[in-house]
């Protein structure tokens, strides 16, 4: 064993972040992660699919991406045998079948697998929101929920898709993207049993048969069963039309509006 390796690993143990990123003062144990992080903020994607042609930061990332393209899945789950590209997907999917959660909310009961989700949860029921971000006063619940905000702030998406290579701001939102890949759905309506990735989407779902439709809009108050079509919605008034065709330069309100109308230059028709 090499000296400058004991000294990285020493440092590790000991929790010393003697590297800094010059760009956002973030703080590492070792040169190599330092290396990996900056390519964040100069864009540098140095790995290359040969296959398509997808980019990345890390070259572990590029290995679970060519796996796609290989069929390779070297993890496979212990109770239900279904097998993963990669390790990281294969905890999350551990985490349907190790269900329990000792730690129950007095006021709705919702149980939590951790005393500290509990706690964070509990501020919802309390109003309670004692973390602000410093750039535009915004309060939360979490100290993790005030960093994946300040991200709206800086651009950053320091979190990237190891399959597609899409970036995300947050850890939580990469988790529910990976679940397009993995197909895992493990959440059911009990009323119609359709299943969804994501425990807020089902919630969503659900409210189309409650009638529920919490967002309403401030200019014409018609409600809306989740935010995102609330926003959509509101583009009309402001005429914001953010989505722009590479081909035409005809603008468009919505991602999805832009994706039907550019079938009229690729001549594809999927509906017949």
């Amino acid at each position: 064993m090499s000296k400058s390796y004991l000294k990285s690993r020493m440092k590790i143990h000991a929790r010393e972040k003697s590297y800094i990123c010059v760009v956002c003062r973030k703080q590492f144990s070792s040169k190599s992660y330092l290396k990996v992080h900056e390519k964040m903020h100069t864009g540098e994607k140095p790995y290359g699919c040969e296959t398509c042609g997808k980019q990345y930061r890390k070259c572990s990332d590029l290995n679970i991406h060519q796996r796609m393209h290989s069929g390779v899945k070297l993890y496979s789950c212990v109770v239900c045998g279904k097998e993963f590209i990669c390790k990281n997907y294969l905890k999350h999917h551990e985490n349907i079948h190790t269900t329990e959660k000792p730690y129950t909310c007095v006021v709705c009961g919702k149980k939590f697998g951790m005393k500290s989700k509990l706690k964070i949860h509990g501020r919802m029921h309390t109003q309670e929101k004692p973390y602000s971000c410093a750039v535009c006063g915004k309060e939360f619940v979490s100290k993790s929920h005030l960093k994946d905000h300040e991200k709206t702030h800086t651009g950053e998406k320091p979190y990237s898709c190891a399959v597609c290579g899409k970036e995300f701001k947050t850890k939580n939102y990469i988790k529910s993207h990976e679940k397009i890949h993995t197909g895992e759905k493990p959440y059911s309506c009990i009323v119609c049993e359709k299943q969804f990735g994501t425990k807020s989407n089902l919630n969503i779902h659900q409210r189309i048969h409650t009638g529920e439709k919490p967002y309403r809009c401030i200019v014409c108050s018609k409600e809306f069963t989740s935010n995102s079509y609330l926003k959509r919605h509101e583009k009309m008034h402001t005429g914001e039309k953010p989505y722009s065709c590479v081909e035409c330069g005809k603008q468009f309100g919505t991602k999805s509006n832009l994706n039907t109308h550019q079938r009229i230059h690729t001549a594809q028709k999927s509906y017949s």
